[in-house]
């Protein structure tokens, strides 16, 4: 069966969230995806979605991990409803079917859409089956049992061979939204490359999620964002966490007093740990703590011999 044209559909900015189990690589897929669209030129605003349980049991709503991107020729926020939602598992799906707008797409792993799943989600019934999800374009994709083939086929031990899905969604994304595989594939080769193997694994489960969305009569539609009217210049890409660790910089440099920072490394506060340590020519000094009440002790102690102190 030959699949008919598709409609490319042209809109300002569009929303896309991905989401699903922590572990599941939602960060990651999201990170490649803005990543990609700002080397495009498009302008953006992210979110990453931490679930605030520390280990949450698998395919609940407690674990879901999720990563925001608006994208559009000019974003001053992160969108409130989606166009495009991927739901790794029903838990997913049910944490995040609110923000979707009427008629927007669902890309769903129908592989884990299995009565256990179900079960741990809350769910009372298969959301696929019933007519709650008939407002929407529902795309189902067989995620998991597609990418762990291609890395069984590729030389992966079985043990690793799940770890790609999440690569195959955002290969389908890719296609909707008119993404450059080789701008992808060569962000996954940086990420990974000191595994070749793995690399190339991800990489042909990118393409191999970009084919399976362009052959299937499901994708009706690919948006094109126009680029945003940005000045010739050197722009950077900032997350709220290093906007913190520089503003503690500055209101260190400021107040006149050296800067310490108290922190146990825990998602997503992290990385305001790792931008600190690099700026002690700034007089910044940082102690990575045994747990949060040593973090908050030892600031406290800091702010007591003279240090502008903070944890996180």
């Amino acid at each position: 069966m030959t699949k008919g044209k598709i409609e490319v559909i042209e809109k300002d900015s569009v929303v896309v969230k991905f989401a699903g189990d922590c572990g599941d690589g939602m960060q990651l897929s999201g990170t490649l995806f803005s990543d990609t669209s700002a080397m495009s030129g498009n302008d953006l605003s992210t979110f990453p979605d931490y679930p605030a349980e520390i280990r949450a049991p698998h395919n609940t709503v407690a674990g879901v991990s999720g990563y925001q991107v608006h994208i559009g020729k000019e974003i001053h926020t992160i969108g409130d409803k989606c166009d495009v939602l991927v739901a790794m598992n029903p838990a997913s799906l049910k944490a995040n079917l609110h923000v979707v707008k009427m008629g927007g797409t669902i890309i769903v792993d129908v592989d884990t859409f299995v009565p256990k799943a179900f079960e741990k989600a809350g769910c009372n019934v298969n959301p696929l089956e019933d007519a709650s999800l008939s407002s929407y374009n529902v795309i189902k994709a067989p995620i998991s049992s597609a990418a762990k083939q291609i890395a069984l086929d590729n030389g992966l031990e079985l043990r690793d061979a799940d770890r790609s899905k999440n690569m195959y969604a955002l290969g389908m994304v890719a296609f909707i939204f008119d993404r450059d595989l080789t701008l992808l594939s060569n962000q996954i080769a940086a990420k990974f490359k000191k595994n070749v193997k793995i690399s190339d694994v991800n990489i042909a489960v990118l393409k191999a999620g970009y084919i399976y969305a362009e052959s299937i009569e499901a994708v009706e539609s690919r948006f094109h964002i126009p680029t945003a009217k940005l000045e010739k210049g050197r722009y950077r890409n900032i997350s709220g966490n290093i906007a913190t660790a520089w503003g503690l910089l500055a209101a260190s440099e400021r107040s006149g007093r050296p800067l310490f920072l108290g922190s146990y490394p825990i998602t997503p506060a992290t990385d305001i740990l790792i931008e600190l340590a690099k700026h002690k020519s700034l007089n910044a000094r940082v102690m990575q703590c045994e747990d949060e009440i040593a973090g908050i002790c030892s600031s406290i102690g800091a702010s007591y011999a003279g240090s502008m102190a903070v944890t996180s």
